[in-house]
């Protein structure tokens, strides 16, 4: 539906989500249960045009992240959540599972010390494997031990973002696509929004409650309300795959990783595999230097991949590798910096009751997408009942 087909009835809107990403449908899908009168407001011309197409369409077990941060609890507690309504809905996934290797013996301390991660973090299931058991799963890569995580899996992101639309429209919500916010100003009773669509005309309506959910230009929503704040100021970190061509991408079944980066800047280019067999490597980590959406892919890199892998995919020729896609994560860390949590948060504290920011949503997020509904819904529940 576009805003000229909203703009009747768009003058006082109870809630309004902005970005249609896996994030703001879920969150959508999640208030339209409970609340009447939400609109979706998207830029683009459908959903997910952006990081949510654009990553490994992996179901994360909750593995590396810092215990009690919200990118640890909202993982460990979406998985489980994903899986449940993935059966109900039958949205193609698969529950593969996740092998994190390691080729020396400086590797084996680190999935040693990742192991204690997990189990702080409630992920009881991982089992640590000697090189005859990773044959028996794997046979044709190398790694002297290995820990396994049966409950990582995957799953079509696609399909899985469009039953959220579906729900939305059918709980009553209304999407308005090709709508792009310009402008946000504090009313007495919520906020003034302004969008503009195609062809550049303008249209105005007021929300009572307001969820930025911009993902890649969160950032950018957030200050156009009055949050000007540098710990909320998004880094573009663009990474690269490259796929495995036919037939070497026969020779792996699961989801293949490295040890992660020790500052978790990111975890390593590692093996994905997809639903429909197909195998990716990647993505690899590059922060760019101004907020410009650059999926041009970098042929060049093909040596760079190459050794990054051969070690642990020893049947691998440097032929056997060609250019995929990339994608574009929104980081609030800067380059070499700890691992930064997700920022999600009410802000009647800086003075905008009712405006609810989700900035740095990156991975995870997929995974964590229904708790994280969940857990803005409170916010929504708590700030209408006040």
């Amino acid at each position: 539906m576009s805003i000229k087909q909203l703009n009747a009835f768009m003058n006082d809107v109870n809630i309004t989500v902005i970005g249609a990403g896996v994030v703001g449908l879920a969150i959508a899908q999640k208030v339209t249960e409970s609340h009447d009168n939400v609109f979706i407001i998207e830029k683009h011309n459908t959903f997910g045009q952006e990081t949510s197409s654009r990553n490994s369409e992996v179901i994360h077990a909750g593995i590396y992240y810092p215990k009690d941060s919200l990118k640890a609890k909202l993982c460990v507690e979406g998985k489980t959540l994903l899986y449940e309504y993935s059966a109900k809905y039958d949205i193609p996934h698969k529950k593969c599972g996740k092998l994190i290797i390691a080729t020396t013996e400086e590797e084996i301390h680190i999935i040693e010390g990742v192991l204690q991660t997990a189990r702080s973090n409630g992920v009881n299931d991982l089992i640590l494997l000697g090189r005859d058991e990773i044959s028996d799963l794997e046979p044709h890569i190398f790694a002297l031990k290995a820990l396994l995580s049966p409950s990582t899996g995957i799953i079509d992101t696609h399909s899985l973002m469009k039953q959220y639309e579906t729900n939305t429209v059918n709980n009553g919500g209304q999407i308005a696509y090709g709508s792009e916010v310009i402008a946000i100003n504090r009313t007495k009773d919520g906020y003034k929004i302004t969008l503009s669509d195609a062809d550049k005309k303008e249209y105005s309506f007021t929300s009572r409650i307001v969820i930025n959910s911009a993902g890649l230009t969160s950032d950018i929503i957030s200050e156009m309300v009055g949050i000007k704040d540098d710990q909320l100021i998004i880094m573009f970190c663009k990474g690269e795959y490259f796929r495995i061509n036919p037939p070497k991408n026969r020779l792996l079944s699961r989801l293949i990783y490295p040890v992660p980066h020790p500052k978790l800047e990111h975890i390593g280019v590692h093996v994905t595999v997809d639903m429909a067999g197909g195998v990716k490597l990647g993505p690899d980590v590059k922060y760019l230097e101004s907020n410009i959406q650059d999926y041009k892919l970098t042929p060049a890199k093909q040596e760079e991949f190459y050794n990054s892998v051969k070690n642990y995919l020893p049947f691998l020729n440097f032929d056997d590798i060609a250019p995929e896609m990339a994608g574009i994560r929104p980081k609030l860390q800067k380059p070499g910096e700890q691992i930064r949590d997700y920022y999600i948060m009410e802000e009647s504290g800086r003075g905008y009751p009712g405006f609810i920011n989700l900035i740095g949503m990156e991975s995870p997020a997929l995974t964590s997408s229904l708790a994280i509904a969940d857990y803005v819904s409170k916010l929504v529940n708590e700030r209408i009942g006040d």
